[in-house]
């Protein structure tokens, strides 16, 4: 009889006086698999195995979150991004394939646009960012009250009632109920009130009334020096699938993935499916070649300028 698989040890770093969480297991081109809103690296769980007989994967709990520190800082977008490259230079890790679901999509994008030189691929599952649809639900949690409401919610004989009942609705088989394990583990991390102020913190920087407002779309004519790869579920009812259409008319020459039968966490949906899009997508796309000149030169056309297939030297007058 087989053995079960272990979940891989859990390691710690302080960077900039806050602890950090993260695994860090395999060996090979390096994976940095970034999670969504209220979730840690556990969301990974059923692909980090298999990831890992091929790749060095990294797959932190973002400040915040998980077991990582929930001080009063920086959630910002940009500021979680920062908070890679430290983590990453830290461990020694030059560059990455990052990986980025739900709102670690839109790290996953800062972090790129930021640090291209340290970008080798951008993998985007249902990321945020490619327009202003988000459920109600993520609203709800920048409204005054919230964090009164799920400090009643998850006082423990309503939070086992609460999380017991969204388990029993994921298992049901109906779709639009399918993602509700995942958010009875967010229900459950909330009872901590450092996680609670942490997450309207983070929501409050991307998301208001109107829904979702940090973007991509501006800077989205950049990934024309970037392999990308959108991957979405064809049931998501946390951020419509109907954005996978956008990233395709944004970036023509990404590649696009919707998974049938598939909610906000497709990786979990169906894990062999995303494990083999990951890994044909990383094997057929080399990895970007950063050179400031083409970066520069990208940023000054904007987008409706083609590659430039040379570029020269920045003059020396420009360099600061």
């Amino acid at each position: 009889m087989s053995k079960a698989p272990t979940s891989p040890e859990v390691q710690y770093l302080t960077v900039h006086g806050h602890r950090r969480a993260f695994v860090k297991v395999g060996r090979g081109p390096v994976l940095l698999l970034l999670h969504g809103l209220g979730c840690d690296h556990t969301t990974w769980a059923p692909v980090i195995a298999v990831l890992s007989r091929r790749y060095t994967v990294i797959a932190p709990d973002l400040l915040g979150h998980g077991r990582s520190a929930k001080p009063r800082a920086d959630y910002s977008v940009g500021g979680y991004a920062n908070a890679m490259r430290d983590l990453l230079t830290v461990l020694g890790v030059d560059k990455v394939t990052v990986v980025g679901h739900s709102f670690g999509g839109g790290v996953a994008m800062q972090f790129a646009y930021q640090f291209p030189e340290r970008t080798e691929r951008m993998v985007l599952v249902a990321p945020g960012g490619l327009g202003p649809e988000v459920t109600p639900a993520l609203r709800a949690v920048i409204l005054p009250g919230f964090h009164q409401a799920m400090g009643v919610v998850t006082l423990p004989v309503l939070r086992q009632l609460t999380t017991t009942t969204l388990r029993a609705l994921a298992a049901s088989g109906i779709a639009p109920a399918r993602d509700l394990d995942e958010v009875a583990e967010i229900v459950k991390s909330l009872r901590d009130p450092q996680a609670r102020r942490a997450i309207q913190h983070v929501l409050g920087a991307v998301v208001d009334w109107r829904g979702q407002i940090v973007t991509m779309v501006d800077r989205a004519y950049l990934t024309r020096a970037m392999p990308m790869c959108v991957v979405w579920g064809s049931q998501d009812a946390v951020i419509p699938v109907a954005h996978a259409r956008v990233a395709a008319e944004l970036a023509p020459g990404a590649t696009v993935e919707v998974i049938e039968d598939a909610g906000h966490f497709p990786h979990k949906d169906h894990p062999q499916q995303f494990v083999r899009i990951l890994d044909e997508f990383v094997r057929t796309h080399p990895a970007a070649a950063y050179h400031r000149g083409r970066w520069r030169a990208l940023l000054r056309n904007g987008p409706d300028a083609p590659v430039p297939e040379a570029v020269t030297a920045a003059p020396q007058s420009e360099i600061a």
